[in-house]
């Protein structure tokens, strides 16, 4: 079977992925995120699951249940309140982790 992507945010967010093929997953209430991103990850559809940095850092307890996983791969996107670089700085250290220095930031 194959897997598909997720995209989990405000709705403001994430309502242009509907547009590329992606399904999105509206979450506009914090406290509601980690529920959220349990349901979408354990539904075994999906190998990549964006979340917007907030929703990243809402679900913070839950997402610590899938950070050794390979799949689904959770990666976090600025939303339209911002951006706080985390997507950058995961990638830097994937890219250290895996090569030894970051050879793609590094000033």
């Amino acid at each position: 079977m194959a897997k598909n992507i997720a995209v989990i945010g405000d709705g403001e967010s994430i309502k242009g992925f509907s547009a590329v093929g992606l399904d999105i997953y509206p979450c506009d209430d914090a406290a509601e995120a980690g529920t959220l991103l349990r349901r979408v990850a354990d539904s075994d559809r999906y190998a990549v699951i964006y979340v917007t940095e907030t929703v990243y850092y809402a679900a913070d307890k839950a997402r610590a249940r899938y950070e050794e996983r390979l799949i689904p791969a959770i990666i976090p996107i600025p939303g339209v309140t911002g951006n706080r670089g985390t997507g950058v700085k995961r990638l830097s250290a994937f890219v250290e982790k895996a090569v030894g220095s970051d050879i793609i930031f590094n000033d």
